[in-house]
C-alpha cells in the first residue's frame, strides 16, 4: 500500500486499478487571544509531520484558530484579518515545507466592519485552495454570534484533496442534516468540520450523535475536529461511512490520526445505498 500515493489496490490479482487514500491529522489545541501566539501554534503541523510515519495529507486545526472567541461580547472585528493576511500566509508556509493541505478557522474581515465571517480556509503548498463563511450562526444556547459576527453566504464548498471530494461545514452546522445531505449531493466523500464546541451539560453527547448521525445518513466520512476542554468539549474525531468511530479524542488537547479510503466508502455505500433510494 503506498502510503502517500493516495492508493490502495482496488481488487486481487494484480489489479492495476487503484483507490484513493488520505491521511488524517486532527489538531485539538485551544487558540488564544493572543494572534501571533496562535500563529506560532502552527509549528505543530511540523511536529505532527516529523513524528508521522508516513506524509500526512490533511491537517484539520479548529474553528477560530488564528483568535479565540473570548468572552461574549468581545469585540472580533478588531483581530479579524484579509485572506492574504499573516494568519494565511503563516499557514501556506507550514503547508509548504510539510507537503500537506491545512484547513483551519479565522475571523475574515467583511463588509460591515464590525461584524467578520466566521470563516474556514484550505492552504496546500500552491496557497489558498478554498474558503468557506459559515452560514448557521451560533444563535441558541443563550448565545448570540450574529451580534458580532457576519454570516456567509449559502455557497456549499466541495474541493478535491488527493483524489478525495472533501467538503467543509464549521461547528454550528452540524444541527443541519440539509447542509450535509447538500453537500454529499455535490459529490463531498469526506466533511471536515472545524469547531469551538462549547462545553455544557450534554453538549459532548450532542457532538459524538450528531458527527456519527451525519457520517451514518450520508454514508460520508466525517472528520471533525474542535477546541479542547474545559472551555470547549473536545473529543475530536474521524467517522467512517458506515458510523465507526474510526479515532476519537478526549477533552484535553490532543493530535489524532485517521486513514481513511475509497475502497471503504464504496463499500458502505453499496451495503447500505440510502443515498440511492432516496425518494425525495
Amino acid at each position: 500500500m503506498e502510503r502517500h500515493g493516495h492508493s490502495l489496490p482496488a481488487g486481487t490479482g494484480g489489479s492495476l486499478d487503484y483507490v484513493p487514500v488520505l491521511q488524517l491529522a486532527l489538531v485539538q489545541l485551544a487558540s488564544t487571544l493572543d494572534t501571533e501566539q496562535n500563529r506560532n501554534m502552527l509549528d505543530i503541523v511540523d511536529t505532527i509531520a516529523s513524528d508521522a510515519q508516513t506524509l500526512v495529507d490533511l491537517v484539520v486545526l479548529p474553528e477560530a484558530f488564528a483568535r479565540d472567541f473570548g468572552e461574549p461580547g468581545s469585540n472580533l472585528a478588531e483581530s479579524a484579518e484579509t485572506l492574504d493576511g499573516p494568519f494565511v500566509h503563516r499557514l501556506r508556509d507550514a503547508a509548504r515545507r510539510n507537503r500537506t493541505t491545512i484547513v483551519a478557522g479565522m475571523f475574515e474581515q467583511s463588509e460591515d466592519p464590525s461584524r467578520p465571517y466566521n470563516t474556514v480556509v484550505v492552504v496546500d503548498g500552491n496557497g489558498l485552495r478554498a474558503t468557506y463563511r459559515k452560514i448557521h450562526l451560533y444563535d441558541s444556547f443563550g448565545y448570540k454570534e450574529s451580534d458580532r459576527l457576519l454570516a456567509g453566504p449559502v455557497t456549499p464548498e466541495v474541493l478535491d484533496v488527493g483524489g478525495f471530494k472533501v467538503a467543509l461545514m464549521t461547528c454550528y452546522d452540524l444541527r443541519f442534516p440539509e447542509l450535509a445531505r447538500e453537500l454529499v449531493g455535490r459529490g463531498a466523500e469526506l466533511l471536515v468540520v472545524p469547531s469551538a464546541w462549547v462545553a455544557g451539560p450534554g453538549k459532548v453527547d450532542h457532538w459524538r450523535t450528531m458527527v456519527k448521525a451525519r457520517a451514518i445518513e450520508n454514508t460520508v466520512y466525517v472528520a471533525a475536529v474542535g477546541q479542547p476542554g474545559p472551555r470547549y468539549s473536545g473529543h475530536s474525531m474521524v467517522v467512517s461511512a458506515s458510523g465507526e468511530v474510526l479515532t476519537e479524542a478526549g477533552e484535553h488537547e490532543a493530535v489524532v490520526t485517521a486513514e481513511i479510503a475509497h475502497q471503504a466508502l464504496t463499500a458502505a455505500r453499496t451495503m447500505n445505498p440510502s443515498l440511492a433510494n432516496r425518494r425525495f
